[in-house]
Parts: C-alpha cells; structure tokens; sequence
C-alpha cells in the first residue's frame, strides 16, 4: 500500500496475498464498472469472476462508493453493500489529494479538462499501483495511469 492513502479491507485477505500468484495484478474498479456489475450489465459479474479467478485482486476508492451511492436505486441497498464489501477500499489522504491536484494542473496547462473526481480515482490507482478498470478510458490519459482493456 502506498504511503498516501490509506486503505480498509472490508474482508481480510491476508493469507491469499501471501500466496500470490506472480501475474496477479491489482485492479481498481471505477464507478462505471461498479454500477454494471450491480446492474447486471455487459457481462462484468463474468469478467470480473474471470479475474479473481486468474489470482486478480479488486478495490475501489472511497469517491467510487460515492459516486454509486449518489446513483443507487430502490431496492439495490442490499447488492451494493454486498458487492462494495468485498473490494478493498482506498480512502483519499493528503499526498494523494495533492497528486491529483498537480493531475489536474498538467493536463490543464496541455488544454485538456479533468475533472476533480478522475484526477482523485487516477491519483489514487497509481498511488496504490492498481490498473484501472473504467469505460471511460477518454477520461485518464495520463501515461503513468495503467488502463486494463475491458472487451
């Protein structure tokens, strides 16, 4: 974990990271594929069970859980706390906040618009060495950002 933000594991995983397969990679889920898995959308329950089983671990950011707790509806209460429990959670500390402020800053003097909350998730997944898994992949060009393809 990264000395910037710290983390809760919502359901402790110490035993499987220490037997981590080589290959595995962290990925942060953005609020996009969030809402699809909860959704029912697009086949992401499949992709997503495809990954854990391949040794791939999944988090999210506490601006993600935001981000879908501003858009839930009737009757999801129960699936979102179900699904968001079991992803490792980065809250956003003082670095973090400050790297995604300089995001903002660079992209700007390039003439390119980000907004506060992709320059938190990106400032965020790279702080934590996390891919991002996002469909709005136009919204994170930094290059130090790894983006996982999503089919």
């Amino acid at each position: 974990m990264g000395p910037g933000t710290p983390a809760r594991k919502r359901n402790s995983q110490e035993d499987k990271e220490k037997t981590k397969p080589a290959q595995e990679m962290k990925l942060l889920l953005d609020t996009t594929v969030i809402i699809d898995v909860l959704r029912d959308r697009k086949g992401r329950r499949e992709l997503l069970a495809d990954l854990l089983r391949t040794g791939h671990s999944l988090s999210t950011s506490v601006l993600n859980v935001a981000e879908v707790y501003s858009g839930i509806r009737p009757g999801e209460e129960g699936l979102t706390e179900a699904f968001l429990d079991g992803l490792e959670e980065y809250e956003l500390g003082s670095q973090v906040a400050r790297a995604a402020g300089k995001l903002r800053i660079t992209w700007a003097k390039k003439g390119r618009t980000i907004s506060l909350a992709d320059a938190i998730v990106a400032a965020i997944a790279i702080d934590q060495r996390c891919a991002l898994l996002t469909d709005n992949r136009k919204d994170f060009p930094m290059p130090e950002l790894r983006l996982h393809p999503l089919p």
